[in-house]
This record gives structure tokens, C-alpha cells and sequence, in this order.
């Protein structure tokens, strides 16, 4: 049993893995992080992730004071609207959500690179970029050695694995682990906030996330990123003061390259793609989705003309089926790494944060002597994996998410969205539903299940 404070290895700065070294190191645990991206700059990470109540919460109790006011100061403009749309721009509901004067208990919208740098600020002496994990080895005195492809090693006395879906880690300490396709493919775009691309937007919308309902099958989202600073990566003139000054001397806007923006995603059942759509990118990927909405409003169309090529992102989307138990070791997972979940509403970025913050308060438990290292990882598996799954379902059941989805099938497809529109449709106009449903939008991914 490790009777010091325990040293510990992160695998993948990712979100959760990062946010779970700002916490140790508050509390004075040692901590090495692994990355292989060969940069903090490196990865495509730029499009929105929604961090609710839980993800802020996390954040707010790992990070130091300041780090979180930069948090918050580079958040996105928050969305005042959830908007469900049809295929032609027609409003089908609209939801007015919370606005952002709590720095937890509102939806905040955050890009994924920009997270990162915050959360890159001020661990620059513990993360080590362009590490390739390989394998592990876990020893009789309670140690476990990290092994990467430069030949390199690492030995400490956890070993966490915040690697994402396609962990390594994972494959080796739990090889009957299953991720299994969806069945749905998503590609998304990011298009440059102009005030062109602006004007091709109804006002709700702009200051919203939009669901798009389309016929045959087809759905999207779509939401304005609008941030403290213009395309040359100068303050806006009207930043509040005290945000300014954050801004002005955080050095992570340096190596950040995320500008105001609109996000468009659309999606379907896997079979509505080109059989090597992962392959394809930039114009040849947008002529794909452009494709797949011909019967959609001309204005969402030429979004999707106007926007980046170098953006384009195929994604096939991935699901975890869950783990049976294992005996905890030295060895533990978070993020991804254990339960992935289809994309939407921030799902998997939120329980991350809570993997970590978790993992955080059992950590330190462990060094204060409270409880032995090993009992602290079982206690947080004990915790995480339950909450972890459930939120692997959740994810699945949502809307055309998977792609066994009866909106996907040739007869039941349109009694399938004629029931999701007509339920939006009510709930908004009912008062009380209403606000059940905006409730349902922050406690979502709330603490407790």
C-alpha cells in the first residue's frame, strides 16, 4: 500500500484528463500528463461543446480561482434559445433558457480548442506533448511504468487513462471492453461569423442552439459562436473591463486560432452516406452534406457552401457497451476512455468532468491516509461506472442518434417526425411543460441520477 503521497500519470489532455490534473496539483499530489499531439496547437478542436451545471461545477473545484474566471471570460456568448427547426427554417418550438449570470447553474458554450488552452494554462511543466502511449507495466511494489513509442517511460503510482475512444490503456487492462458503432455518421462544418453569413439567420437563431428536424431522415444542429475577440484576435471594444484584463495578459489566446463562428452539423443513419465518406474532406466532404439537404431552405445550404473546408470533420459516431466489473488496480479510466457516448447537449464532456472531480476528491482522500490508493480507485469505479453508463444510454436514446432509430426507417420515419415535432410543439406551448423541459436541460447532466 502506498503510505506517500501518490505520484500520478494522465494519459490524453483531453478535457478531463487536464482538469483532473489542475485539481491534484491544488491539492499538492504529483502529477505527469501525456499527450500525443506534438503541440498544445495541434488537433482539430474547434467546435462547441456545451458545458452544463456538472462540467462547471468540476471546473470551478479543480481549477485555481483565476483559471476559472478565464474560463469564463472565454466562454462563447451563452445561448438565450433551444430552437427545433424544420428542414425550411420554419420554427417548430422555441425554449428560452437561463441566462448567464451564475458562473455553474446556466449552459455554457465553449470551443473545444479553447477550452483546451485554458486548461493547458499553467501545467506547462507537467504535460508533455508528442508521447505516444504504447503499453504499461504494473509492479510488485505497488508502482506502474508508462511505456511510449519514442522509448521513453514514466513510473508513478496511478496510472490513468483519459486517452478517449480509442485508448490505449484501455485496450490493454480491459481487452473485453466493447465500442461498437452507432450506426450514424455526423459532418461537421464551421463557417465564419460574417455579416453575411449573419443575415441568413433568423434572430432566435442566431442567439441559439437550433435542432433540425429535416423529412427523410436528415437532421442537424446549428449554433453561433460568438466570442471576446475579433478575427485578428484583438479584445472587442465592448469586453467588460474585468474580462479584459484577464484576456489581456492569459497567454493561451496565443495558440488559439478560434474565432466567432457558426457551427453547422448534420446527420443520419450511417447507409445515407458514400461508403468512404470517412475519407473524403474539405469541399468533397461539404458536397456530401450538401447533397444529403437538397430539399433544405437555400439559406442553411449556402452556410454549408460558405463554410471552411479545412473544417470538415466526418465523424462516425461510437457507443460503449457497458463493462462487466473488473478488480481495481493501479490502473484506472475516465472520459471516453471508459464510456463513450454519442455527441450531443456536451454529454460526454460534462461526465468527464465529473470522472474527474470524482477522481480528485478520492485522491485525496488516499494521500491524506484516509483510505489506501487502491481503495480510493474502487470507490470511484464503484461511483463513475454505474453513472458513466447510464449516461452511455441516455445518449443513445436521444433523437436519430442511433441508427437503429424508427426516424431512420422508410414507413415509420414519418410518423417518427411528425411525433418529435408535434411533441416540441406542444411543450413549448404548454407552461408547465415548458418549463419542465428547460429544467430537464440543466439537470440533464446533473450531479445527481
Amino acid at each position: 500500500m502506498v503510505t506517500r503521497t501518490p505520484h500520478v500519470l494522465i494519459i490524453g489532455a483531453g478535457t478531463g484528463g487536464l482538469c483532473l490534473a489542475h485539481g491534484l496539483r491544488r491539492a499538492g499530489i504529483g502529477v505527469e500528463v501525456y499527450e500525443r499531439h506534438r503541440s498544445r496547437a495541434d488537433g482539430l478542436l474547434g467546435y462547441r461543446v456545451g458545458i452544463g451545471p456538472t462540467g462547471s461545477r468540476a471546473l470551478r473545484d479543480c481549477l485555481p480561482p483565476e483559471l476559472f474566471d478565464i474560463y469564463l471570460a472565454t466562454c462563447a456568448r451563452s445561448p438565450r434559445y433551444f430552437n427545433v427547426l424544420d428542414q425550411k427554417l420554419r420554427p417548430t418550438a422555441s425554449f428560452p433558457l437561463r441566462p448567464d449570470t451564475h458562473p455553474v447553474d446556466t449552459e455554457r458554450s465553449v470551443a473545444r480548442m479553447t477550452l483546451r488552452q485554458v486548461l493547458l494554462t499553467g501545467l506547462e511543466d507537467v504535460v508533455h506533448f508528442d508521447r505516444t502511449f504504447t503499453r504499461y507495466e504494473q509492479h510488485h511494489d505497488g508502482t506502474v511504468t508508462a511505456h511510449f513509442a519514442d522509448g521513453s517511460t514514466a513510473t508513478g503510482d496511478l496510472l490513468v487513462a483519459a486517452d478517449g475512444t480509442q485508448s490505449a490503456v484501455r485496450r490493454q487492462y480491459l481487452p473485453h471492453a466493447v465500442i461498437r458503432d452507432a450506426g450514424t455518421i455526423n459532418i461537421a462544418t464551421r463557417i465564419p461569423l460574417t455579416d453575411d453569413t449573419r443575415a441568413l439567420l433568423p434572430p432566435a437563431v442566431q442567439r441559439g442552439i437550433s435542432l433540425i428536424f429535416g423529412t427523410g431522415g436528415m437532421m442537424g444542429v446549428l449554433h453561433v459562436m460568438e466570442f471576446k475577440w475579433n478575427a485578428d484576435g484583438r479584445l472587442k471594444p465592448d469586453v467588460d473591463p474585468a474580462d479584459a484584463a484577464l484576456l489581456a495578459d492569459w497567454p493561451g489566446l496565443r495558440h488559439d486560432s478560434t474565432r466567432d463562428n457558426i457551427n453547422l452539423v448534420v446527420w443520419s443513419t450511417a447507409r445515407r452516406f458514400p461508403e468512404d465518406v470517412m475519407r473524403r474532406r474539405g469541399s468533397e466532404l461539404i458536397q456530401v452534406a450538401l447533397d444529403l439537404t437538397a430539399n433544405w431552405h437555400p439559406r442553411l445550404r449556402d452556410l454549408l457552401r460558405q463554410a471552411d473546408p479545412d473544417s470538415a470533420l466526418p465523424i462516425r459516431v461510437s457507443t460503449s457497451e457497458p463493462v462487466p466489473p473488473w478488480h481495481s488496480s493501479t490502473v484506472t479510466l475516465l472520459g471516453d476512455a471508459i464510456h463513450t457516448m454519442t455527441p450531443g447537449r456536451g454529454v460526454g464532456a460534462n461526465t468527464a468532468l465529473r470522472d474527474a472531480n470524482l477522481l480528485r476528491r478520492q485522491l485525496i482522500l488516499a494521500a491524506a491516509g484516509e483510505k489506501s490508493l487502491i481503495q480510493a480507485v474502487a470507490d470511484y469505479e464503484a461511483v463513475m461506472v454505474p453513472y458513466g453508463f447510464a449516461r452511455v444510454a441516455d445518449s443513445l436514446a436521444r433523437s436519430g442518434t442511433s441508427g437503429d432509430d424508427r426516424m431512420y426507417k422508410p414507413v415509420f420515419g414519418r410518423l417518427a417526425l411528425l411525433g418529435a415535432r408535434g411533441y416540441f410543439r406542444v411543450t413549448s406551448r404548454v407552461p408547465r411543460l415548458r418549463r419542465k423541459f428547460v429544467d430537464d436541460f440543466y439537470t440533464y447532466r446533473g450531479e445527481e441520477d
